[in-house]
C-alpha cells in the first residue's frame, strides 16, 4: 500500500531543509548547501564603529599585525605599495625635521596599514627638533585625547607625550579612530592567489605525480609481477618522480593492464586562471598600471605606453598622496614635508 504520510523534513547541518521521500521504494534526500561564507570574514566588524578598549587605549578593528605579514604574500601586492613609496620618496624634499629615510617608513606604514605615526621630539626651549617614526604595527591610540601608546608586546608598553604624535589615518566610511588601508577589499583575492601558490608548491613537493589507478586483470601477471611492479611505483615518489616504467606480458590480453585516469592535478586545475584573477583585482585595488611593475601582457597587444602610464598615475594617485602627506605641515606648524613638481614623461613631452 502507498504510503500517503506528507514527506520528513528535518533541518541538515550543512545546509537548508532536507526532504526525505518515504514511498516504499528507498530513501531519495535532496538538500542544497547554505550560501558561501568567507573563512576570513572579520570585516563586518567595521559596522560596529566602535573599537573595543581596555580603558587606555583602542583595540585597532583590523589586525596590525596581520597587515603587516599580509604585505609579502605571492603577487604584485608588496610591489604596489614599494612603488608609491620609491617615487613618494624620489620626489621628497628633506627638512631639518624630517630626514628622508625616516620618511620612507612612515609612508610605507601609511600604504600598507591605513595608519602612519610620527612623534615630535622637542628641543630644551619646547620647540619642534625632530620627527621620529613609530612602528605604526605596534602604535595605539589613548582613550584620551591626543593620548598614544606604543604596545610591541605583553606588558610592555609606552605611553608618549600628550600631543606630541601625528596620526595619519586612511579614512574609512565606518571608522574614525583607526584608518583601513585602500586595499582592504581586495586582500582576499591576494590569499586566495597565495593559497593556488602554497598548493601548486606542495603538489611538486608531495612528488606523488601518478594521478590514475594501475588496473592489472588476467593470469598474465603473478603475485611476484604484482609485487615488483608495485615497488616500482612505490619509487616513483620523491627523487624519482616522472621516470618512465616498462612493462611486459607476454601471454597478455587486451585490457589485461589498464591506466584509469582519477584526477590529473597539473591539467585540471585553474592555477593559471586564478593567480591572473588574484593579480588584476590587486592591481585594481592599489590603482597602479601593470606596465608599471614589469609584468608580461597577456596579449600580444601589450599594455600601452608605460611613459604615458606614469603619467596618470602620478597625476591621480601620487599627487593626492602627497597632499595627504602633507598634512603633517597642518598639524606641525611647519615645512616638514615637500616635493618637488613631477614632469611629464609622455611621448609627446619627450620628442
Amino acid at each position: 500500500m502507498q504510503n500517503t504520510e506528507a514527506p520528513e523534513q528535518r533541518s541538515d547541518s550543512a545546509g537548508e531543509i532536507a526532504t526525505i521521500d518515504q514511498d516504499g521504494a528507498g530513501n531519495i534526500t535532496a538538500f542544497s548547501f547554505g550560501e558561501p561564507e568567507p573563512v576570513l570574514d572579520r570585516a563586518g566588524m567595521l559596522g560596529y564603529i566602535e573599537s573595543v578598549t581596555n580603558g587606555r587605549w583602542y583595540v585597532p578593528p583590523v589586525s596590525q599585525c596581520g597587515l603587516a605579514k599580509a604585505f609579502d604574500i605571492p603577487g604584485p601586492h608588496a610591489s604596489c605599495i614599494r612603488l608609491k613609496v620609491n617615487l613618494l620618496a624620489k620626489h621628497f624634499i628633506p627638512s631639518r625635521w624630517l630626514d628622508r629615510a625616516t620618511f620612507r617608513k612612515w609612508a610605507l606604514d601609511f600604504l600598507s596599514l591605513g595608519n602612519g605615526y610620527l612623534e615630535q621630539r622637542d628641543n630644551l626651549g619646547g620647540r619642534p627638533l625632530r620627527l621620529e617614526h613609530i612602528l605604526g604595527r605596534f602604535a595605539r591610540r589613548g582613550v584620551d585625547e591626543g593620548r598614544y601608546f606604543f604596545v610591541p608586546g605583553w606588558k610592555q608598553e609606552h605611553e608618549f607625550e600628550a600631543d606630541h604624535v601625528f596620526h595619519l589615518l586612511q579614512e574609512h566610511p565606518s571608522h574614525e579612530i583607526y584608518g583601513v588601508p585602500e586595499y582592504f577589499g581586495a586582500l582576499q583575492a591576494g590569499l586566495l592567489g597565495e593559497a593556488a601558490v602554497l598548493f601548486r608548491r606542495r603538489y611538486f613537493l608531495n612528488g606523488a605525480h601518478a594521478g590514475f589507478i594501475f588496473y592489472a586483470a588476467g593470469a598474465a601477471m603473478s603475485n611476484e609481477d604484482a609485487d615488483k611492479m608495485r615497488e616500482q611505483l612505490r619509487q616513483a615518489k620523491g627523487p624519482g618522480n616522472f621516470r618512465n616504467l616498462f612493462l611486459h606480458a607476454p601471454a597478455g590480453r587486451e585490457k589485461d593492464i589498464q591506466i584509469i585516469p582519477i584526477g590529473e592535478v597539473t591539467a585540471k586545475d585553474e592555477f593559471v586562471n586564478v593567480n591572473r584573477v588574484s593579480r588584476d583585482q590587486m592591481l585594481a585595488a592599489h590603482r597602479v598600471p601593470p606596465q608599471l611593475l614589469g609584468i608580461i601582457p597577456d596579449n600580444n597587444g601589450g599594455f600601452g605606453d608605460a611613459r604615458t602610464a606614469l603619467d596618470i598615475f602620478m597625476l591621480n594617485e601620487i599627487e593626492p598622496l602627497m597632499a595627504r602627506l602633507e598634512e603633517l605641515n597642518d598639524w606641525l606648524g611647519l615645512p616638514a614635508v615637500g616635493f618637488t613638481p613631477y614632469e611629464p614623461k609622455g611621448a609627446a613631452t619627450a620628442a
